[in-house]
């Protein structure tokens, strides 16, 4: 088993936990968190063979973490490690990790509010805050203080959500601090990023330049599917005869099939440029990713109270995003990051994403809570919802 940033902490964690029904757990990218940490609380004597649940942001995220968990273990998924997401599950009697989408979560907390036979639940990749994220957290919270009768511990792990904050919320939970990934990223800057400015020439640009001057495969950010199809245009004409570099999309709207195709190692003599949303932000690993191409830009849904209706935004990431997405080029060996913005523009983006619960439509939000029979006040919440909620 290769050694691993988090491997130094994980004694720390398991004291936390042993001691307090509640951690945080702290991470840069590539630390390790995800593929770790599940297997090394598993047999804790407070779990009394108990299952683990662990969350995940999205199923691409949910299926990989179970099948490197179940490689650990060297078994199969749907044996000690399982997963359910929307339309696919894999877990058997013996399953005790499951691995999930958090909207399955929210799912089985309204079926079953106490989550009998389970001692430990998992929030990975927290900080990326979606509605789905703080709603699960707010009703296991409050389900386990009415109805548990044995405790259940609750594990939130991030790679740059602020910790103090999130650890005053869970009753003043102790905070464990992993050191950063193994292998240095260089960053390299680009010119100014302007206002209007379309960004695919300078992707294709850049990529061009990556291929030319560094090894490995490339992890391209972009914004949503129109950019990742019309660099992929540019790309091809630009590579046209180039057999050994491959293209491969990657975004939501994908069958399974073809983000999991996108995420598997190159074959040998080929190189991969993945054209990626921020699908690939967190929690996947794509072997042999040695470069990372960040367009700086993501598209965000934002509800308009006015009109009643959810649009998509461009707009420009955070820094704490930034952080995470250079981190993909550095989680097997030292990479290189191409920023296609200036370091002074990088000084004035916000350290943080806002939250989906503050800027998002909140009518599937009231119904949940509705369900629940609760006001959103009665619940513990990282932000409490819009009064609207």
């Amino acid at each position: 088993m290769n050694a691993l940033p988090i491997d130094a902490v994980l004694p720390a964690l398991r004291q936390a936990l042993s001691a307090r029904h509640e951690a945080v757990l702290e991470a840069p990218p590539g630390a390790g968190k995800t593929t770790r940490v599940p297997l090394a609380l598993l047999d804790q004597p407070w779990l009394a063979g108990q299952g683990i649940l662990m969350l995940e942001p999205r199923r691409l995220a949910a299926r990989a973490a179970a099948e490197r968990l179940a490689a650990e273990l060297g078994e199969r998924v749907g044996e000690t490690v399982g997963y359910r997401i929307r339309l696919d599950s894999k877990v058997g009697p013996k399953t005790r990790i499951e691995v999930v989408t958090e909207g399955i979560l929210t799912r089985r907390l309204q079926d079953d509010p106490a989550l009998e036979g389970v001692g430990l639940v998992i929030f990975d990749e927290f900080h990326e805050r979606s509605l789905d994220a703080d709603l699960a957290l707010a009703l296991t919270l409050n389900g386990r203080e009415l109805l548990r009768d044995t405790p259940l511990k609750v594990l939130v792990m991030s790679a740059t959500l602020e910790g103090e904050r999130l650890a005053a919320l869970l009753d003043d939970a102790p905070v464990v601090r992993s050191e950063g990934r193994m292998f240095p990223v260089d960053l390299r800057w680009g010119r100014p990023f302007q206002p209007g400015e379309f960004v695919e020439p300078r992707v294709v640009q850049t990529v061009l330049q990556a291929l030319a001057d560094e090894p490995g495969s490339l992890l391209v950010f972009l914004p949503g599917q129109a950019e990742i199809r019309r660099v992929a245009e540019q790309l091809g004409e630009a590579l046209a005869g180039r057999d050994e570099v491959l293209l491969c999309p990657l975004h939501g709207e994908l069958e399974l099939s073809a983000q999991r195709a996108a995420i598997e190692p190159a074959p040998p003599g080929k190189r991969k440029v993945v054209l990626a949303t921020n699908i690939a932000e967190t929690s996947l690993t794509i072997d042999g990713v040695r470069v990372v191409v960040d367009a700086g830009l993501a598209r965000v849904p934002r509800f308009d109270p006015g009109s009643g209706m959810t649009r998509l935004e461009t707009q420009r990431i955070s820094r704490a995003s930034a952080t995470q997405r250079a981190g993909r080029a550095g989680r097997l060996e030292p990479g290189v990051c191409y920023r296609l913005w200036s370091e002074a523009q990088h000084e004035q983006l916000p350290a943080y994403g806002t939250a989906e619960i503050l800027q998002a439509d909140l009518a599937g939000l009231a119904l949940q809570l509705g369900r629940w029979g609760v006001e959103p006040g009665e619940l513990a919440w990282l932000d409490v919802p819009p009064a609207a909620a």
